[in-house]
């Protein structure tokens, strides 16, 4: 429990990390960041769908299934 609680980030801390942001980027600058951040979280979850698309495998076995079945092989 004591591990949580200085792991616990406060309101102090974000506000500090907010106006370091802001100082290093400026105000106008921070749009362009998080539309970029945005544009790449989407751009990841697509190539992960696609590629889950990728691994499914159809396998058309209605001949080697005949070919059995008649004591052909």
């Amino acid at each position: 429990m004591e591990a949580f609680i200085t792991l616990a980030i406060g309101v102090w801390q974000i506000v500090v990390v907010v106006l370091l942001v802001l100082l290093l980027f400026g105000g106008r600058k921070i749009p362009e960041l998080m539309r970029g951040v945005g544009q790449g979280m989407k751009e990841f979850k697509k190539a992960t769908a696609d590629d889950d698309d990728d691994d499914e495998v159809i396998v058309d076995d209605t001949e080697d299934s005949k070919k059995i079945k008649d004591g052909k092989k």
